[in-house]
C-alpha cells in the first residue's frame, strides 16, 4: 500500500487557475511569489508531493518549476531543493505597510521589567520535563478555569510561607497576569453593584484602563510620607493598593492606615485589591506581610510571577475571599486560558526550592545594582534625593522643579529609557506635583549597568 498523501512533504495552498494545468499552476506560484505569500528563501515542496497534493502529473509540477526558475522567481540546486529566488517583494496596492520596529534604546531604566537575561533557563527546563513527565493525561484538555490544582497548590503553600497569606487552593484563581486579574475581578466588581473604585494618585494608568473598561469610575486617593491616605474611600466600593511598597513612590502603606484600610472594608463591605508586584524583593528591612493576612474575607490578594521570573510566562494569581472564588472563576470563563505546561512547570518550580533559590540569587544581584546606583548618584549628582530603595526595582529621584521634561528629552538624546514621575500621576490627583525620576534598576543586564548609571548621570542636573 502507499503512502498516504498526508504524510508527505510540507504543505502549500495553491488554487491553480487558467487554460490549462501547467499554465495555471505556473501562474499560481508565480503570483503567490510575486504577492509576497511566498517569502524569498521558502523551500516548495518536491515535484513529488505537490504533484500528490494536486493530483496533477509530476511531469507537470517539474516542468512549472523549471519555467520559474527560468524567470528567476525560483531557483533550484542539488541538495536544497526548490526554493523562493531572493528578490523584492512589492506588496500589492491597498495593503498597509508592516509598522517599523520601534527604535530600542541603548539603555532601558523604565521600571517593570527584571533582568530577563537571568531568567534560570536550565532549571526551569528541568522543571519542566519533570512536570510534563508526571503530569495526567487529563491536564492536557481544556481544564478548569480556576487553573491546575499542582499550582492553586504550590501558591497556597508559598504565599502562606513567604507572604503570610491565609488562604487554601479552592480559593486561588490562576489568570494571565495582573491585567487579566484586573479584567475579572471587574467584571465581579460591576455585578456586586460597585460603581467607583479609589485608586492611588500614583500608579499605573494600564490598571486604571482595565477598571474603566469594566465600566467602573476610577478616584484618586490623596498621598503623602505615610503612603496613601484612606481617609477618602467612603464614597468607593473598592481601593487597589500597593500596600507593601507603593508603586511608584516606593513606601509602605503605614501600620495604622493598613488598619483603617481594613476597618473600611469591615464597616461598608468594600473589597481590597492588594497589588503585591514585588512582594519577594526586600533588601533593609524585613519583609512587609500581606494586607490579606489580616482580612482574608474582605482583601484580593493579586501577584504575578512577571517580576521575579519573567513577563512573558504570563502567569499571576489572585486570592480570594471564600465568597468570591466561584464568581471570578465563572467571570474568567469555562475553560482555562492560561498554559497548562507552564502552570505545571511554575508548580514544579516552587515546590521543588528552584524558585526560592532563583529568588535569593536575583534579590542580591538586584541589590548590587540598587547600591550602586545610590554610589553613582551621591558622587556625580549629590542634589538629588533618592527614594523608595528598601525594597523592588526601581528608585525615584528627585529634581529640582521645572526640570523633569527638560531631563527626560537630554535622556532620550542620550539613548536612555527614563519615565518620569509625572508619567505615573493620575490626572485628578489632588497630591503636589513634584518633579523625579522613576529608576528601574531590573531591565538592563549585568554588562550594561554601568554603561546605563553613566548615561543617566551624564543627563542628571
Amino acid at each position: 500500500m502507499g503512502k498516504s498523501w498526508a504524510t508527505l512533504g510540507v504543505d502549500l495552498h495553491l488554487e491553480p487557475t487558467g487554460p490549462g494545468v501547467r499554465r495555471g499552476l505556473t501562474d499560481a506560484l508565480r503570483e503567490a511569489v510575486r504577492g509576497g505569500r511566498l517569502a524569498p528563501g521558502t523551500r516548495l515542496p518536491s515535484s513529488r508531493v505537490l504533484a500528490a497534493d494536486l493530483g496533477i502529473a509530476r511531469n507537470t509540477v517539474a516542468e512549472a518549476y523549471a519555467d520559474l526558475v527560468a524567470e528567476g522567481w525560483l531557483t533550484a540546486r542539488q541538495g536544497s531543493g526548490t526554493r523562493v529566488a531572493d528578490r523584492a517583494v512589492v506588496p500589492p496596492t491597498g495593503t498597509a505597510r508592516a509598522p517599523r520596529e520601534r527604535h530600542r534604546p541603548a539603555y532601558d531604566l523604565r521600571p517593570g521589567t527584571p533582568d530577563l537575561a537571568s531568567f534560570p533557563r536550565a532549571e526551569w527546563l528541568k522543571a519542566a520535563r519533570r512536570a510534563l513527565t508526571a503530569a495526567p493525561n487529563d491536564a492536557l484538555g481544556y481544564g478548569d478555569p480556576r487553573g491546575r490544582v499542582e499550582l492553586r497548590t504550590a501558591l497556597a503553600g508559598y504565599l502562606a510561607r513567604a507572604r503570610g497569606v491565609r488562604t487554601d487552593p479552592g480559593h486561588v484563581l490562576v489568570v494571565a497576569g495582573f491585567a487579566h486579574g484586573l479584567q475579572v475581578l471587574g467584571k465581579v466588581l460591576r455585578a456586586r453593584g460597585v460603581h467607583t473604585v479609589a485608586v492611588e494618585s500614583y500608579g499605573l494608568d494600564e490598571h486604571e484602563k482595565q477598571l474603566t473598561a469594566a465600566g467602573l469610575r476610577t478616584v484618586p486617593l490623596p498621598f503623602d510620607r505615610l503612603g496613601t491616605d484612606p481617609d477618602g474611600l467612603n464614597d468607593a466600593g473598592a481601593v487597589l493598593l500597593t500596600p507593601a511598597h507603593q508603586f511608584p513612590m516606593g513606601v509602605p502603606l503605614h501600620r495604622d492606615r493598613r488598619a483603617a484600610v481594613v476597618d473600611w472594608a469591615r464597616r461598608t463591605g468594600g473589597l481590597v485589591l492588594e497589588d503585591d508586584y514585588d512582594g519577594e524583593f526586600r533588601y533593609d528591612r524585613q519583609p512587609v506581610g500581606a494586607l490579606q493576612g489580616l482580612d482574608p474575607d474582605h482583601v484580593v490578594h493579586l501577584g504575578t510571577a512577571s517580576k521575579s521570573l519573567a513577563p512573558a510566562l504570563r502567569l499571576g494569581w489572585a486570592v480570594l475571599p471564600p465568597g468570591l472564588a466561584e464568581q471570578a472563576a465563572r467571570a474568567k470563563g469555562g475553560i482555562d486560558t492560561c498554559g497548562v505546561l507552564d502552570q505545571l512547570t511554575l508548580a514544579e518550580f516552587l515546590t521543588s526550592g528552584a524558585y526560592d533559590r532563583h529568588v535569593r540569587s536575583a534579590r542580591l544581584r538586584y541589590r548590587r545594582r540598587r547600591d550602586a546606583l545610590v554610589t553613582a548618584l551621591a558622587e556625580h549628582a549629590p542634589e538629588a534625593h533618592v527614594t523608595g530603595i528598601a525594597a523592588g526595582l526601581h528608585a525615584v529621584v528627585s529634581l529640582p522643579p521645572g526640570t523633569e521634561q527638560s531631563v527626560l528629552q537630554a535622556a532620550a538624546w542620550q539613548g536612555l529609557a527614563l519615565y518620569g514621575l509625572s508619567y505615573f500621576r493620575h490626572e485628578s490627583a489632588r497630591t503636589a506635583v513634584l518633579d523625579a525620576l522613576v529608576v528601574g534598576y531590573g531591565t538592563p543586564p549585568d554588562h550594561a549597568w554601568a554603561g546605563a548609571l553613566n548615561a543617566l548621570c551624564r543627563v542628571l542636573p
